[in-house]
């Protein structure tokens, strides 16, 4: 009798264990734009707090060697919400208001990905894949959408705030009124400095909404925030509070709404079962002097292929998978956030090839793997201007177009000028020197050697304008029907 009691508790079990759901975990992605490497406490950054973003590294993964894929803003944009070299599906720099082209038809987003779990999916801030109708959001698997289709700088609005008179400017002949857009419909146009200092908030808010109204079933929160794109704006709540001024404000801001998101999730039992996500889309633009970010020594930033330009800051939070508070130093892309997320919430990829690589071996605490090896530095129209393998960097001749390092920046929302110079071949060790000061080629002839061997398998699959070689592997972007 007994021996019959204990098969039926054991089957129970059995059964019990076999039939429980499995939980699907929301995902938040958290994309800054223009935001730095030094612009976190927790990354090294002065004369303001982010408690919320420290919070949110201390109960999670901080990482340190993470690479945005392309360091401006639709190129970057598109290989996060893809995992390809954005140039691989036909999309480079930053697409213009009177660009005819967008996110093609066929490449699978991470929210059409994770349509196929039924996650609800919604978008709050800059899209910045095509404007047109076909490439908004709601048509490549958002439910919801609200936010400015591409930069806030893309306005007839001069540096000082008013209106730009000058008909042969070409911000007066090229950029329309910037509009907010809601799912599909342009809702209002945002024409002053005023009314750039509502979209964090704006954003924000709309998040909470998403949340709450989804707390019931697996959602996909992605919150591309328009700040620290330059022209800052910042609300009232937090104007003045910081000690370094305009920029500072902003940053407290952004910090205040993750802290925002976070409460919101605790206090609708979500807290647990949410991985959250927070990084940038490249570096600071530092012509613009006070009115931007740091790159806490890296050389250079945006619009160029140096650290400062492609490394940002990444924090991964997923309360007990995460381990809590520790650092990982290994190669790291937004190019791995795609099939990351497929690994973690069993979804099909896509048959187009992608080029990110599963981390979620180290999101679990193996922080001595080691998924990527190498990483294509591809910047402008298809140029191949650096390839890595580990921490061994060997830049490519080309001209880079900020001149950071001969011209002075600008202040008070004002630019620096700009210079073409030309960069020579140089290996850097970026394990000795991450400000890419000291070019080692002639103590290590067989790295170079090697690096350029990687440069040429990249040059065949993706091509280089640069030397005028055709991709094997490349797919055309969208465009206007």
């Amino acid at each position: 009798m007994k021996k019959n009691i204990v098969l039926f508790l054991i089957s129970i079990l059995f059964i019990g264990s076999t039939t429980k759901k499995i939980v699907q975990p929301n995902i938040i992605i958290i994309f800054m734009d223009d935001m730095g490497y030094g612009d976190l406490a927790c990354y090294g950054a002065l004369d303001y707090q982010t408690p919320n973003i420290d919070k949110l590294a201390s109960e999670g993964i901080r990482f340190t060697n993470f690479l945005a894929a392309q360091a401006v803003c639709s190129a970057s944009r598109a290989a996060l919400l893809t995992g390809c070299y954005p140039n691989r599906i036909g999309i480079s720099g930053a697409l213009m208001p009177n660009s005819k082209i967008g996110i093609g038809q066929n490449e699978m987003t991470i929210a059409e990905m994770l349509k196929q779990k039924g996650y609800a999916t919604g978008i709050f801030g800059k899209w910045h894949l095509g404007h047109q109708k076909q490439f908004l959001p709601l048509q490549h698997g958002f439910d919801e959408y609200l936010g400015i289709p591409y930069s806030n700088d893309m306005w007839p609005v001069d540096f000082d705030g008013k209106p730009i008179t000058n008909a042969d400017d070409y911000r007066k002949i090229t950029y329309p009124p910037l509009p907010l857009i809601e799912n599909n419909e342009q809702i209002e146009t945002i024409n002053d400095l005023k009314g750039q200092d509502k979209l964090t908030t704006l954003y924000t808010e709309k998040a909470l909404g998403f949340i709450k109204r989804n707390k019931n079933k697996p959602f996909f929160l992605y919150l591309p925030h328009s700040m620290v794109h330059v022209p800052l704006g910042v609300s009232d709540k937090f104007k003045g509070k910081s000690k370094q001024g305009f920029f500072g404000d902003v940053m407290m801001e952004v910090d205040w709404s993750v802290g925002e998101i976070m409460k919101t999730l605790r206090e609708n039992g979500l807290d647990k079962n949410t991985l959250v996500i927070f990084t940038s889309d490249n570096g600071p633009w530092l012509n613009f002097g006070n009115h931007a970010g740091s790159t806490a020594g890296l050389r250079e930033g945006k619009g160029e292929i140096f650290e400062g330009g492609n490394r940002v800051p990444c924090i991964m939070r997923w309360k007990g998978v995460t381990p809590e508070g520790v650092i990982c130093n290994q190669l790291t892309s937004t190019l791995d956030i795609l099939p990351t997320l497929a690994k973690i919430c069993g979804t099909k990829l896509s048959d187009n090839k992608i080029d990110g690589i599963d981390i979620l071996p180290i999101l679990k605490g193996n922080l001595s793997n080691s998924p990527r090896k190498y990483f294509y530095y591809y910047y402008a129209n298809n140029e191949l201007r650096a390839v890595r393998r580990d921490n061994w960097k060997l830049v490519l001749p080309h001209k880079n177009g900020q001149g950071y390092e001969t011209m002075l920046p600008g202040v008070n929302g004002f630019p620096g000028k700009y210079a073409k110079v030309d960069v020579p071949m140089a290996l850097y060790d970026l394990r000795r020197d991450s400000g890419e000061e000291y070019d080692v080629q002639t103590l290590n002839p067989e790295i170079v050697a090697e690096l350029q061997e990687v440069a040429e398998t990249a040059r065949q699959d993706l091509g280089d304008n640069l030397t005028k070689i055709s991709g094997k592997n490349n797919r055309l972007s969208g465009k206007i029907d």
